[in-house]
């Protein structure tokens, strides 16, 4: 059974950090691409960052790049986002993906609220 857990949400300051992980199970994690995604009220769901599956490629959207940071570690099937100068714009509930064609896989979301 394919199992995607994110933690690591919850309401931070303007500025603050927080760091997101995804617990993966039921697939062969090392060879999948890893994907962070956010979704805030009213909008579309966006890409905020990805990363390849042995880890040696990474992207990120326009609005946290500088900010945010992806990882993963294989051996023990998680990935990461280390969210760092967080604004207000930042809220949102963010997902975790997995994805080699032609599978891709969701967790549930964890809510990140950036607010004073």
């Amino acid at each position: 059974q394919v199992q995607l857990v994110e933690s690591g949400g919850g309401l931070v300051q303007p500025g603050g950090s927080l760091r997101l992980s995804c617990a993966a199970s039921g697939f062969t994690f090392s060879t999948y691409a890893m994907s962070w995604y956010r979704q805030a009220p009213g909008k579309e769901r966006e890409l905020v960052a990805g990363i390849s599956s042995v880890g040696g490629s990474t992207k990120y959207a326009d609005s946290v790049q500088g900010r945010f940071t992806i990882s993963r570690d294989n051996a023990k099937n998680t990935v990461y986002l280390q969210m760092n100068s967080l604004k207000p714009e930042d809220t949102a509930v963010y997902y975790c993906n997995a994805a080699r064609r032609p599978d891709g896989y969701w967790g549930q979301g964890t809510q990140v609220t950036v607010s004073s």
